[in-house]
C-alpha cells in the first residue's frame, strides 16, 4: 500500500510506562439507581450497563484533583522508574483528550510541573482514543532521527463532568430510547492517569524495545462519536461494525510482513465486551492473551491501552513480545510491536 502507514523504529526503546488510578469507585449500580425511573419508563432491562458493556464500575478523581494533576503525577513517576532526569527530556507530548480550556496547551502546565528544560519542546497531540499510541510513534520517528534523547509520554482524563451532565439529561421525563442509546456510551467512560518514557535503545541494552507497526484510517465514519465537555453522541452499533472493519482489515493487511499471529500478549483499546469480544474471534486471538481492564475502570479513552500495558508489566518476561491495538474515533487504529 502506498503512503507512510507503515512503520519501522530503529532504535527506541519503552524506558517505563506508568499508571495513576483515580481513588473514587463509581458503580454502575449507582448509576443505575439515578437513571432508575428513565430505565423504568423506557422499558429497559436492570443492570444494563453491566450486562450490555460489561463495566461494573469506574473511576472518577477526589475533590481538588485535576485530570492534568494526575497526569503530571503520573509523568514524574514514569521518569522516577526510567532513571531518566527532567534536564535531559528533550519531548513532553500530552494526549489527553479531557482539557479545560482551549489554550494554552495541556501540556504547558505539565512541563513546567515536572521541571523540563526550556530546551524540551511540549505540544497536545490530540486524536481521540488513539492518542497516546500516536505519541509513540512520533516521539519514537524524534529519538530514532536524533532529534532528542528521551521524552515523555502523558496522559489524563476525567469522565465525571461529562457523565454528571449526561446523567442530568437522562433523567429528564422527556428523554427517549433513542436518546439513551445515543448516550449510553457516554456512561462507560472513566479516568485515569498514564506516561511513558522513551529513549535510545542503543544506551538502554535491558530496555523494551519498539519495533514498528501500522496505522489506517477510516475517516469515511467520522460523524459516529463526536463528544464535547458535555456529553458523546455515539451510533454504538455503527461504531463497533466500522470499526472492526478497520481493525480486522489492518490486520490481514499486516500479517505478511508482521507475523502477529503468536503474540505474547495483546493489549488493546478499552471499551466494553462487546467490542474486546469481536475483536478476538474476527482475528482470531488467544483470549487468555488479551489482558481485560474495562470492567473496573471503564473507558478510560488514550489512557486506557497505556494503563493496561503498566498493570501487565510485571507479568512480561524478557523477549516477549507485545501488540498494542488502538482505536479512535473518526475513525483511526494502530497496531504496534514491543518486544519486551
Amino acid at each position: 500500500m502506498a503512503g507512510n502507514a507503515t512503520f519501522r523504529h530503529r532504535n527506541t526503546a519503552l524506558l517505563s510506562v506508568s499508571s495513576v488510578e483515580a481513588p473514587r469507585i463509581v458503580s454502575s449500580t449507582d448509576f443505575d439507581r439515578r437513571l432508575a425511573s428513565t430505565l423504568r419508563r423506557l422499558k429497559f432491562p436492570p443492570r444494563l450497563l453491566e450486562r450490555v458493556a460489561g463495566v461494573t464500575h469506574r473511576r472518577w478523581w477526589a475533590a481538588g484533583t485535576s485530570f492534568d494533576d494526575a497526569a503530571l503525577e503520573a509523568g514524574a513517576k514514569a521518569l522516577a522508574e526510567a532513571g531518566v532526569e527532567a534536564s535531559e527530556v528533550g519531548l513532553l507530548i500530552n494526549t489527553s483528550v479531557t482539557r479545560r480550556n482551549l489554550e494554552p496547551s495541556v501540556a504547558v502546565k505539565i512541563h513546567h510541573g515536572l521541571g523540563l528544560p526550556s530546551s524540551a519542546m511540549n505540544f497536545d497531540l490530540a486524536n481521540a482514543c488513539l492518542g497516546f499510541v500516536n505519541g509513540f510513534i512520533l516521539a519514537a520517528n524524534m529519538i530514532d532521527s536524533g532529534q532528542i534523547r528521551y521524552a515523555v509520554i502523558v496522559n489524563g482524563e476525567d469522565a465525571q463532568a461529562t457523565q454528571e451532565a449526561t446523567l442530568a439529561r437522562l433523567q429528564r421525563p422527556e428523554t427517549t430510547r433513542e436518546d439513551f442509546s445515543r448516550e449510553f456510551a457516554t456512561l462507560t467512560l472513566g479516568s485515569g492517569a498514564a506516561a511513558a518514557v522513551l529513549g535510545p535503545a542503543d544506551e538502554h541494552p535491558g530496555a523494551h524495545r519498539l519495533i514498528g507497526g501500522v496505522m489506517r484510517a477510516g475517516t469515511e465514519h467520522h460523524e459516529l462519536c463526536v463528544g464535547g465537555v458535555d456529553g458523546m453522541s455515539t451510533d454504538t452499533k455503527g461504531l463497533l461494525d466500522g470499526g472492526l472493519r478497520l481493525v480486522v482489515d489492518a490486520w490481514h493487511e499486516a500479517q505478511p510482513e508482521w507475523d502477529w499471529a503468536a503474540m505474547d500478549r495483546y493489549v488493546t483499546h478499552q471499551v466494553s465486551n462487546a467490542y474486546t469480544q469481536a475483536i478476538i474471534s474476527a482475528i482470531d486471538l488467544d483470549p487468555d492473551k488479551v489482558p481485560i481492564t474495562f470492567p473496573h475502570w471503564g473507558n478510560v479513552g488514550p489512557a486506557s491501552l497505556p494503563m493496561t500495558l503498566a498493570a501487565e508489566a510485571q507479568s512480561l518476561a524478557a523477549g516477549d513480545r507485545v501488540l498494542c491495538m488502538g482505536v479512535g474515533s473518526g475513525l483511526n487504529t494502530a497496531m504496534m510491536e514491543i518486544v519486551w
